[in-house]
C-alpha cells in the first residue's frame, strides 16, 4: 500500500491550483492514483470518513480525484470540470480529510454535469444530483483542484462544529450516516 499523508488545514499547498494532467494513461497518474485509493482506503478504516480524495490533498498539484461511494469501485476522475450547474443550491453538512475535526455547513448547486477523462484518457460525462450525495461530493473535491476548501464556503459560521458535536447531533442525518457502518 502507497499510504500518503493528507495535508493539513494551513498547509499552504492545499491552495494551490492542480495543473491539468497531459497524459492520464501516463504510469505516474497510475501511480497517483493508486495512491489516492490506498490513502482513502486508510482513512476509511480508521476514522469511518471519507468519500473522496483530491491529488492536492497529498501534495500532488494534478487535476485528478478519487470517488469512493459505499458499495462500488474506485472511481478515479481525471481533469474533471464542472460544465453545468442548476440553479437550485442547497445547503448541506461537509468535511473534509484536511480537517476531520471541524464540521460546517456549505452550500452547493443540487446538480452538476461534469466532464472528465478515465485512466484510459477516454472523456466522460456525468450527471450528478442528489442520488448518493454525488453532486455535493464532486463539488467538495473539484474546489480541492482550485485551491478551495469547504471553509471557503460556510453559509454561517454557527453551523461551525467539533466532530464529537456533529457526531452526537447531526451525523445520522447527513451523507456520512451511511459510513458509520465501515
Amino acid at each position: 500500500m502507497a499510504i500518503q499523508t493528507v495535508l493539513q488545514l494551513g498547509d499552504p499547498k492545499l491552495r494551490e491550483i492542480a495543473a491539468r494532467v497531459a497524459n492520464p494513461q501516463s504510469p505516474q497518474i497510475a501511480a497517483l492514483i493508486k495512491d489516492l485509493a490506498d490513502t482513502l482506503a486508510y482513512w476509511r478504516a480508521t476514522t469511518g470518513y471519507g468519500r473522496g480524495i483530491a491529488a492536492p490533498q497529498i501534495g500532488v498539484a494534478q487535476s485528478v480525484i478519487l470517488l469512493q461511494l459505499p458499495g462500488a469501485q474506485p472511481w478515479p476522475l481525471i481533469n474533471p470540470e464542472i460544465i453545468e450547474r442548476s440553479a437550485e443550491k442547497v445547503v448541506v453538512w461537509d468535511a473534509c480529510l484536511s480537517f476531520l475535526s471541524i464540521f460546517l455547513q456549505v452550500e452547493r448547486h443540487r446538480e452538476i454535469r461534469v466532464r472528465y477523462q478515465d485512466g484510459q484518457g477516454q472523456q466522460q460525462e456525468i450527471q450528478a444530483g442528489a442520488e448518493r450525495d454525488l453532486a455535493e461530493l464532486l463539488q467538495h473535491e473539484i474546489d480541492h483542484l482550485d485551491g478551495i476548501l469547504a471553509v471557503d464556503r460556510i453559509t454561517d459560521m454557527r453551523t461551525l462544529c467539533t466532530r464529537g458535536e456533529f457526531e452526537k447531533r447531526y451525523r445520522a442525518t447527513s451523507p456520512y450516516a451511511a459510513s458509520a457502518a465501515l
